[in-house]
């Protein structure tokens, strides 16, 4: 088993393949947090877990003066007691008070990993890759249980939380705050990482010293945003890329989140992640209980590499799933940035051709197939194909698209209306709105108010029956706005605030739904880009639109920051036109094609304005893809250099058996009379030797390793790759 508990002292041991996690019941009562980091032998309370009484601070217990919970490592942390940190739970109850006592009752621990209901979470193949601890604190006052679960993968240094909270008493409960993790260190001596950001720009990495006070991240947007990824970690001071402890949080889930850290006054550090209170509340009537979504967390002693490629591990393995989870991903090429609404079937055919010829395998029709589509003001929620454009319908278009030798793909946003729609005229309540209040739109649209049942079948209903009727491998589901004048009509005035959450329940049954009964279907979430990269979307959807913003010199900044949480097998990158669309810089094609080959690989441009030379190259790209889908989607990553850093960025792949290498250099601004410059490699076998393909040269493992690759690239934008390959014998 991969958690011990020893009955005398009350304590529970979670065990991954090099971690510990440690609890503690104290005085029979208080669930206390002992240990989190390299995997040891259980310790000695009296020393692994120290109690003082500090100036302020009030006792937990009249009978034992020296106890206090302001000042110990807690589990779970509860408001308007004799804590005076954050809470992880605030509540009001049937009487009006607020005060939350949570004891220890009993515990479970069991083989595998249960499902959430409702909610996305990591799992379990076989019940033997993991154990999971449920441990029962109760309010013996107010009747209210909450259970605490802790799954310990075996062979991945992953733990995740969650909680699930049961009224139990004859009054309804208000639910006000509800975290879905809270972990207690006794020193604030690290740095706080995240991955802020905005639309174009997203998850850059910041690092910061922990300070005295609060530092936290959230989204109120309704979705995870742009802004600020579901994502942190705490590392020490000297952590680098490569040595290191780091602490890494994240939260799988698409909705509003908050997550930060809290250092007090004695300087300890106390980390919190779970849903967003700035406008939340759950009436939990008598019988009733809530889940909360689940927290990812991971303790790396190997630096920042060592903590994402763990992550890279489970989210590959163990959180997406269905067909595309092990399978390779096609070769596309996306109309948008060619045609944008300008379109018709000839046009679009041309394009298919075109593609067909350079060896590209699936075709995405994106924006302008549907209602009366011509611009972005109208049309969303009328999925009705617009045959002026396409009088042959969708299914048509798909068969001569597959007629060439392509899949066929089709852009939808569903969870969006514009209020010049059929949709919109005959239901004009099905949005998030306030009666009375102006309606906000962006984009020209507004949001389908997916908490109402009526509208969720809707939505399943109709995109259903587009990917019934056609021939379609590849799904883009995109989200264009966040949400304003947050309220329901199918809600009660007491209701109101439950309504974010409601719709991410909501997203997240459509999903199944059509996911589900899809299952040959390729799905890549969007949200204006990488507005809702998270865990929660990957669930559903194996690959995520990781930006807006294709110029290659970003995506070198966003690319590396989003691999901190998240495998290349979950990013869409793609080659656009020069000028890029975003940025208005001129890149090489041979600079754009090395930085979309660390991810999903496709294009964004018009196919029928290239140069033979042009062409030439984009054959090139696509045989030289084809072979690196084959090890690099699965591989192990390591950053060489860091963009944040410089004016050169590097990575590499591993393959899990070693043998096939894939590593890529970037130089952003050309360097006059630079001198010698190497890229050491990493994680290759000292004594084994490599081939440099194309190269026709050996080198040992070693010498790749302390000496490096020379490079050289003359020129601003400029790239370089290596295909190696480890040598039998």
């Amino acid at each position: 088993m991969g958690i011990i508990y020893e009955k005398e002292n009350q304590v529970f041991h979670l065990q991954t393949k090099n971690t510990s996690y440690i609890m503690k019941v104290v005085k029979q009562k208080y669930l206390s947090h002992v240990y989190w980091g390299k995997r040891i032998h259980t310790p000695d309370m009296e020393n692994a877990q120290l109690n003082r009484l500090i100036g302020f601070s009030a006792v937990a217990d009249n009978e034992d003066k020296t106890y206090s919970l302001d000042f110990v490592c807690q589990e779970y942390p509860t408001g308007c007691g004799t804590d005076f940190r954050i809470p992880a739970i605030s509540v009001v109850y049937g009487d009006g008070s607020r005060n939350v006592q949570l004891l220890y009752q009993d515990h479970q621990i069991i083989c595998g990993k249960p499902k959430l209901p409702g909610l996305p979470a990591a799992y379990v193949e076989k019940e033997e890759e993991a154990d999971t601890l449920i441990v029962c604190l109760a309010d013996p006052v107010q009747k209210l249980s909450v259970e605490l679960t802790y799954t310990a993968y075996r062979e991945l240094d992953v733990i995740t939380r969650s909680v699930r909270i049961m009224n139990e008493g004859e009054a309804d409960v208000v639910l006000e705050k509800v975290l879905s993790a809270s972990v207690d260190f006794e020193t604030a001596d690290y740095d706080l990482i995240t991955l802020p950001g905005a639309w174009g720009r997203e998850r850059h990495i910041e690092r910061t010293t922990l300070r005295s006070g609060i530092q936290s991240i959230e989204s109120r947007r309704g979705a995870s945003s742009h802004q600020n990824n579901p994502f942190m970690a705490l590392a020490a001071k000297d952590t680098t890329e490569t040595t290191g402890a780091v602490y890494a949080f994240n939260f799988v889930y698409s909705g509003n989140f908050t997550a930060g850290v809290e250092v007090d006054q004695v300087f300890k550090a106390r980390a919190y992640m779970g849903l967003n209170d700035y406008d939340f509340s759950w009436i939990l009537e008598p019988g009733k209980d809530f889940q909360a979504p689940e927290v990812v967390m991971v303790y790396s002693s190997e630096g920042f590499g060592g903590m994402s490629r763990t992550m890279h591990d489970l989210y590959r393995r163990y959180l997406v799933r269905g067909r595309y989870r092990d399978e390779v991903r096609p070769i596309l090429a996306n109309n948008w940035e060619a045609t944008y609404f300008d379109f018709d079937e000839d046009k679009i055919l041309a394009l298919a051709r075109e593609a067909a010829d350079l060896g590209v395998e699936l075709f995405v029709l994106d924006d302008g197939w549907f209602g009366r589509r011509d611009n972005d003001d109208c049309s969303l929620g009328d999925w009705t194909v617009y045959r002026e454009k396409l009088p042959d319908g969708i299914a048509g278009l798909a068969a001569k698209i597959k007629e060439y030798g392509m899949k066929f793909g089709l852009w939808f946003e569903p969870e969006m209306v514009s209020p010049d729609s059929d949709l919109y005229r005959e239901h004009p309540d099905w949005c998030i709105h306030v009666p009375g209040r102006m309606r906000t739109e962006c984009r020209n649209q507004l949001v389908l108010d997916l908490s109402r049942q009526e509208v969720r079948d809707y939505i399943v209903s109709t995109i259903s029956h587009v990917l019934d009727t056609a021939d379609i491998g590849y799904v883009k589901w995109d989200m264009n706005r966040h949400m304003t004048e947050l309220g329901s009509a199918g809600l009660d005035s007491r209701r109101q605030k439950e309504m974010p959450h409601r719709y991410m329940l909501g997203l997240y049954e459509v999903l199944e739904k059509i996911v589900s009964s899809h299952p040959d279907v390729l799905f890549e979430s969007c949200s204006g880009g990488g507005g809702r990269f998270d865990p929660g979307m990957l669930y559903y959807m194996p690959q995520t639109w990781t930006s807006d913003d294709t110029d290659a010199v970003e995506r070198l900044f966003i690319q590396y920051g989003t691999s901190f949480a998240y495998p290349v097998s979950t990013m869409g990158s793609h080659v656009s036109a020069v000028p890029n669309h975003q940025a208005g810089r001129v890149t090489s094609m041979a600079m754009r094609g090395d930085v979309a080959m660390s991810g999903n690989f496709g294009y964004e441009l018009d196919l029928l304005k290239l140069t033979e030379e042009e062409k030439e190259i984009l054959r090139g790209q696509i045989i030289q893809y084809k072979d690196l889908r084959t090890f690099v989607p699965s591989a192990d990553m390591y950053r060489l250099m860091s963009p944040f850093e410089g004016n050169h960025t590097a990575w590499m792949f591993v393959s899990k058996d070693g043998r096939d290498i894939f590593a890529a250099y970037f130089q952003v601004l050309c360097e006059v009379n630079p001198g010698i410059r190497r890229m050491k490699l990493t994680a290759l076998d000292p004594e084994a030797m490599y081939e440099v393909v194309g190269e026709d040269r050996d080198y040992r493992g070693d010498e790749l390793m302390e000496i490096g690759l020379v490079v050289d690239c003359y020129g601003d934008f400029q790239s370089r790759t290596w295909r190696l390959k480890k040598r039998e014998g």
